[in-house]
This record gives structure tokens, sequence and C-alpha cells, in this order.
């Protein structure tokens, strides 16, 4: 990884981006990875099909933050119909490129819970 992407990861890690609650959201989800404990909980405010806010906590690693840090940020103000078509290709991109194989787990946990508001 590039050392401009790990400090980008470990600033989104230190300073999350919409790291909170959102009192009375539309939809909360929660998401566990089980192999490691990594959790978060994404808060959503829906208005008209597109995501109005969206915050989250949880615990985990500096990937799995970083990663659910940039993802929120990535997908306010978009319709739900396009959550489902984020791919993990797409969070890489957004995250910074390789991650290690072992860890790929740690950055896709925020995506699984994203693409569960479009079920």
């Amino acid at each position: 990884m590039i050392d401009t992407y790990r400090e980008e990861i470990l600033e989104h890690w230190r300073n999350p981006q919409n790291f909170g609650v959102i009192p009375n959201a539309d939809l909360v989800i929660d998401q566990i990875n089980p192999l490691c404990g990594d959790e978060v909980t994404f808060y959503f405010k829906i208005k008209k099909g597109k995501i109005d806010d969206v915050k989250f906590s949880g615990n985990g690693c500096a990937i799995s933050v970083a990663s659910a840090s940039i993802l929120s940020e990535n997908i306010k103000n978009k319709k739900i119909s396009a959550l489902s078509k984020i791919t993990g290709e797409d969070v890489l991109k957004l995250i910074g490129g390789n991650i290690a194989p072992a860890r790929l787990k740690c950055v896709f946990l925020s995506l699984e819970a994203v693409r569960k508001i479009s079920l």
C-alpha cells in the first residue's frame, strides 16, 4: 500500500467522518465480522428515495473504521437503488487500492451493511 493511502486510512481511523448516531433514524443496520469481532452500525435518514444523512458507530480495526468513514461520505445523497451497484472493487478504489487478502473482510464490513438497505 502506498504511504499516501496508508496515511489517509489512518486519518479516517483517527477522525472518522459521519461517526455517531442519528436519533430517530429511518433505518438502522448492524453488521459484525465474526472472524475478528469488528462491528459497525449504520444509521440512515432517507428522503424521497435518497440518503439524506448517514452516520455510523462501532468498533474495529483501522481499516474497518476507515472504510466505514470513506463509504459513508460516498453514499450521502445517493439513491437507495444505487447502493446495490457498489462493488468491492469500488470500495477498494475509494480507500486507495491494494489491501492484504486477510484484511478484505475488514474493508468490506461496511459495504455488507450498506448493501442491506437495498434488499
